[in-house]
């Protein structure tokens, strides 16, 4: 075993799991987004900022303390940055799954887009100064 190697997470995965930002309000609204959109309730999610969060980012080779990754895991697979948001949007079906279509568009360039958006998330949509609170009736999707 490479003792550099980071430890796999000890997070008994379910299906996915969306690591987001707990205090960004950005973040949240795209959590609240997903809550109503994800029919079959597939998706269970995990702030960056709980140990669960951190654990998984640093499992995938993400910084916890430098949260500017939205990351989706699913088993032995990951996904980061805006590969994780298609592979979000395709998975909710429907309409949503034109998003894939997204990934004809360089990697390297959607992701430049996605982390300007992310470094400036907190000063254009704000910030919160404890994590989310899951809405009524969703606590148990939430690690």
């Amino acid at each position: 075993m490479n003792p550099t190697a980071p430890a796999p997470p000890r997070v008994i995965a379910d299906g996915p799991i969306v690591v987001f930002d707990g205090v960004c309000a950005l973040c949240n609204g795209w959590v609240r987004f997903l809550l109503r959109r994800d029919r079959r309730a597939g998706f269970r999610f995990a702030a960056m900022q709980d140990a669960v969060g951190r654990e998984l980012l640093r499992a995938h080779g993400l910084d916890p303390d430098d949260p500017v990754s939205f990351l989706l895991v699913d088993g032995a697979a990951a996904w980061h940055d805006s590969a994780a948001v298609i592979e979000v949007l395709r998975r909710l079906g429907g309409g949503w799954r034109l998003a894939a279509g997204l990934r004809i568009v360089p990697r390297r360039l959607r992701d430049a887009g996605y982390r300007a958006l992310a470094r400036s998330r907190y000063r254009v949509f704000g910030r919160r100064a404890t994590c989310m609170v899951p809405p009524p009736g969703t606590a148990h999707r939430f690690l």
